[in-house]
């Protein structure tokens, strides 16, 4: 086997040094909407030297595509989405989007801290899920775009205010995308408050490596993990987290996704404790899709990941270039804390106090197999 990095694509050249094309990194934003109370919406076009581009909107932070070749040198779009901002203002499964306050479930949408009972929406049946009616995925962020040496990015602000969707404090929240010259498109997420509140930032992208031209059965999976979270028919934690070694729920050694998927009731779409020996960045989940080459390695300071298999996509969806989003069109790998963290005293914590602050940083990688 034989990895290389993706080498650099003539179509974002625009100088010669040496009579060589020489690479050039862009940003170029454009206007992407208006939501319905007329708040304008950008979209920012990022190209980094090797010719990866990443297009990502101030509204919910979406990242709407995201642009990577195989192994041909045919650069193609790997992530689920709309072409138009107005399918965004639709129903959809948080394409691309920040979720916050808090990614994943929390149990019958209460939790007590200190002393108080909080209530917040019940949008998952009984549950609440990853922030509410109108959580970060929904919200338009001030952007601001940047460049250095090693790539581009743009960063975004957002202040959910106290009782926002029913969540205690008022919390300054900054996430930063930046597309590497390294291939690697990072998310930095860091956030403050004034008052306890549980915060669990995600990132949601549905990523699909042969870019459309099958679903992800056959994409192979390793998951950096020795245990998942066991849940219950309603996908909330029981408290239990089981040793996965032989059993269907186990890629650490690798296995195609829809190998065993038959023998899990729904698909996957499970919490994975990952292996840390030590705080900072640990390797999480590696992905291959084989006909076309690609390879996207997941690395993260977050203590689990979700793996997710698009089990609810439906066909009801008509997505990027006339795609229909049929079920297991889309593979998730959201780097957490565990789901509803507030209600389970063993999980690691998800409370942020006044005077600390939250940080959390997600690599994806990405490779060629020749």
């Amino acid at each position: 086997m034989g990895l290389i990095f993706l080498s650099a694509c003539k179509s974002t050249t625009d100088k010669k040094v040496n009579g060589q094309t020489e690479p050039k990194m862009k940003i170029i934003k454009e206007k992407f909407g208006t939501t319905p109370d007329g708040q304008e919406v950008d979209l920012y076009i990022l190209t980094n030297i090797n010719g990866i581009v990443a297009k990502i909107t101030n509204f919910g932070g979406i990242l709407t595509s995201l642009t990577v070749p195989d192994k041909n040198g045919d650069f193609e779009d790997i992530v689920l989405g709309f072409d138009d901002f107005r399918d965004y203002l639709g129903d959809h499964p948080h394409f691309g989007t920040i979720i916050g306050r808090y990614g994943n479930r929390i149990a019958a949408g209460k939790f007590s801290l200190d002393g108080v009972e909080y209530s917040l929406a019940r949008n998952n049946g009984e549950n609440h899920l990853h922030g509410g009616l109108v959580g970060f995925d929904k919200v338009v962020w001030v952007a601001e775009s940047f460049e250095n040496v090693d790539g581009l990015g743009v960063k975004f602000n957002y202040l959910s205010k106290d009782l926002e969707e029913g969540y205690p404090g008022n919390l300054t929240v900054e996430v930063t995308y930046f597309l590497s010259n390294n291939n690697e498109f990072k998310i930095d997420y860091t956030a403050e408050t004034d008052k306890a509140c549980p915060v669990n930032l995600t990132h949601h992208s549905y990523f699909n490596l042969a870019a459309g031209k099958s679903n992800i059965l056959d994409h192979e999976m390793m998951i950096n993990a020795d245990r998942y979270v066991v849940v219950d028919e309603g996908l909330i934690p029981t408290g239990e987290l089981r040793e996965l070694k032989g059993t269907v729920m186990d890629f650490t050694v690798p296995h195609t996704i829809g190998s065993r998927i038959d023998q899990v009731e729904g698909g996957y779409d499970h919490t994975y404790v990952l292996n840390k020996s030590e705080e900072g960045m640990t390797f999480a989940a590696r992905v291959h899709e084989k006909q076309g080459g690609r390879i996207m390695e997941v690395y993260t300071t977050e203590p689990g990941v979700q793996f997710y298999t698009g089990n609810f996509l439906d066909g009801s969806l008509t997505g990027k270039n006339g795609f229909v989003y049929e079920k297991h069109f889309g593979f998730c790998l959201e780097t957490q804390h565990f789901p509803d963290s507030p209600n389970q005293p063993d999980f690691p914590s998800t409370i942020l106090r006044p005077g600390e602050k939250y940080r959390h940083s997600t690599v994806y990688k990405f490779l060629v197999e020749q």
